[in-house]
């Protein structure tokens, strides 16, 4: 009966795994309002500790987030199409750099061919590419209504989101404990428990990743911004959003930053040290400050872990996979774990061994 049981389960987990993979164009919005539920719900709960009704703290919070996200669209949009622009306007003396200078120079050391690098055919490419993106805001505008119904769906989901969100948000500790009530009586405490340490894993890794990445993002914008560099706030953000993986941040934005530092200032030494030291007060201030007080010592995640999570993320489910890969390889890396605890403890590995001896 034990065994009828298992195959049962096995088939039901299965059927949902086929339906979730089948219909999950359709679930974006309701997957995003998890996360955004999930991720919201320990500031409702610290607001109705305050004082207020669960609605309110949910209306506070979205309000909240409203504001956030207005700021946002007025003022660093417009400041990253900018500086977009500006990077499209310095991306021919790039390549003449790369052409004149930087590929011979590597050709001479390697004892490369003449022409081993076709350059004139990957500028002639990457420039017919560039001309038919002079206007942004056009070329974008132009692929969300190439279908106006894909273009009605994109717009129900973005709708949606908030909407499920806030209902999502509004009754999360009911759902959680009707959830907690259907377990399995004599597996309620262990279930409880690794829900608990997922939720640990999820707390230390995505929401305090998330805020060092945004901290970072801050810090080396504002720092590349008051150097004078001009794609500061591009290559600024860009870094904090890469810096989901430990040290690529640092990696990637010094390496953008120096880059457009040698065009913009022709290599003058002080902005370059002043480039250099903004991403290492950086870097200090994350393994000093940011990740001992915003992640702490909890379990995190590998970086191999993460960047194998986000690419199967989308490679699977589009965006939505991305924005969902961070939280599901927490919950499958404590799974892990205690599969390896069971492995350890059964006689598979044991041989008919003690496993305390």
């Amino acid at each position: 009966m034990t065994d009828v049981r298992r195959w049962i389960w096995l088939g039901v987990a299965l059927l949902v795994a086929v339906l979730l993979y089948s219909l999950h164009n359709i679930l974006t919005p309701f997957l995003v309002g998890i996360l955004l539920a999930y991720l919201a719900d320990p500031l409702v709960d610290r607001l109705e500790r305050l004082g207020l009704s669960r609605t309110w703290g949910v209306i506070a919070v979205f309000g909240l987030f409203t504001l956030l996200l207005l700021a946002l669209l007025l003022v660093l949009v417009p400041l990253l199409a900018k500086q977009l622009l500006r990077l499209y306007e310095l991306a021919p003396q790039m390549l003449d750099w790369l052409e004149h200078m930087a590929l011979p120079w590597v050709q001479s050391r390697l004892g490369l061919a003449d022409g081993f690098w076709k350059f004139d055919r990957i500028k002639a490419a990457i420039g017919s590419h560039m001309s038919q993106t002079t206007d942004l805001v056009g070329m974008l505008l132009s692929h969300a209504t190439a279908s106006g119904l894909a273009l009605m769906a994109w717009l129900a989901n973005m709708v949606l989101i908030p909407v499920v969100g806030f209902y999502l948000l509004r009754d999360w500790d009911l759902m959680m404990a009707k959830l907690r009530s259907l377990l399995p009586r004599q597996r309620e405490a262990q279930a409880m428990g690794l829900a608990g340490e997922c939720h640990e894993v999820l707390g230390a890794f995505v929401r305090g990743q998330l805020m060092v990445m945004v901290a970072l993002g801050v810090i080396y914008s504002a720092g590349l911004m008051l150097v004078g560099l001009e794609l500061g706030l591009l290559i600024g953000m860009l870094a904090g959003l890469a810096a989901i993986v430990p040290y690529m941040g640092f990696v990637i934005g010094i390496g953008a930053a120096l880059v457009a530092g040698l065009f913009q200032f022709g290599g003058d030494l002080y902005p370059m040290l002043g480039i250099v030291a903004v991403f290492m007060v950086g870097q200090a201030l994350e393994g000093m400050v940011l990740t001992p007080l915003l992640v702490g010592d909890r379990i995190g995640l590998h970086p191999v872990a993460v960047i194998f999570a986000i690419l199967a993320g989308g490679e699977l489910f589009g965006f939505t996979g991305v924005l969902l890969a961070l939280p599901v390889a927490a919950v499958i890396m404590v799974l892990l774990r205690h599969v390896h605890d069971l492995y350890k403890e059964s006689d598979m590995y044991a041989g008919g061994v003690d496993p305390e001896l």
